[in-house]
């Protein structure tokens, strides 16, 4: 079986992506590579900050990867926060202080309309490829369900009525930025 590094440390992406891919590749983490530096992310889009993770691992490490970035953009904050979605709230990236943060500055707004975006960047031997997804949808006003993670719990994917931290694993990544990004993922490792 091939194997490929995704370029994250966080637990919850490398299960969700594990799963997608259903044993075509053997996906193993920087860690498992021996990659402990905190990967560079200081591009001001989804898609160079995925380009620089992916390239960083494959530079250093010479190792085929891809590297994903992902942003929730809310129409009524200007597309905030966007590429700065993990730490919006501060460097300490934590969820709940994002959520609160998010939901504050939402009050008052009718327009709650919003879409989470993933960029994946796949280096394969030297080879860059890109593709995204987008879930369209919105943010409610409390946090409901306790499934997924980061905005899981305040965004409501158009035409269902849970939000992603109501839906089963499987049930959102059939319908999930992430998901739609790695079926086009797959797509392109079937064709290496």
């Amino acid at each position: 079986m091939k194997k490929i590094c995704f370029a994250t440390n966080n637990p919850n992406k490398l299960k969700e992506i594990q799963q997608q891919l259903d044993g075509l590749y053997e996906v193993v983490s920087l860690k498992e590579i021996n990659c402990n530096e905190e990967l560079p992310e200081t591009q001001e889009t989804l898609e160079g900050n995925s380009a620089q993770k992916a390239q960083y691992v494959w530079d250093n490490y010479q190792v085929s990867c891809f590297a994903d970035d992902t942003g929730l953009e809310v129409n009524a904050l200007n597309g905030d926060p966007g590429v700065y979605s993990a730490r919006y709230a501060g460097p300490q990236r934590d969820s709940d202080d994002n959520m609160d943060l998010v939901l504050k500055n939402l009050e008052g707004k009718s327009d709650r309309s919003a879409r989470f975006r993933t960029v994946i960047t796949l280096v394969w031997n030297g080879e860059i490829k890109q593709v995204d997804g987008i879930a369209e949808g919105e943010i409610i006003k409390e946090r409901t369900g306790d499934q997924g993670f980061g905005y899981d719990p305040i965004f409501r994917p158009i035409g269902h009525e849970k939000t992603f931290a109501q839906l089963s694993a499987s049930e959102k990544n059939e319908i999930s930025h992430r998901g739609k990004a790695v079926t086009k993922l797959i797509e392109l490792l079937k064709s290496i």
